[in-house]
């Protein structure tokens, strides 16, 4: 077996966090308010969604400077608060 450790992040860096949910008005309200409170600063031009075929899914990635593990748990964590959230990655 292969005991490698997955590679280590430095930060700060630029780092994509895609959220995948149901399109709706408050999905992208919820997205950005966290971002604004865990991310103060991101680049809203960073963002970028796409709709599923039947139009009843989003997917949105934003791109922040992540600062460190702690800010991407707090982060994570608040998004999966919204009903309307159903995947982080």
């Amino acid at each position: 077996m292969n005991d490698q450790e997955p590679p280590k992040i430095e930060f700060p860096c630029d780092y994509p966090i895609k959220i995948l949910g149901e399109a709706n008005g408050s999905f992208i309200e919820h997205i950005l308010a966290v971002m604004d409170n865990h991310a103060p600063g991101f680049d809203r031009q960073k963002i970028s969604v796409r709709d599923s075929s039947k139009g009843r899914w989003q997917s949105v990635t934003v791109t922040i400077i992540a600062t460190g593990k702690p800010q991407l748990d707090d982060i994570f964590a608040a998004l999966k608060t919204s009903a309307s959230v159903k995947m982080v990655l």
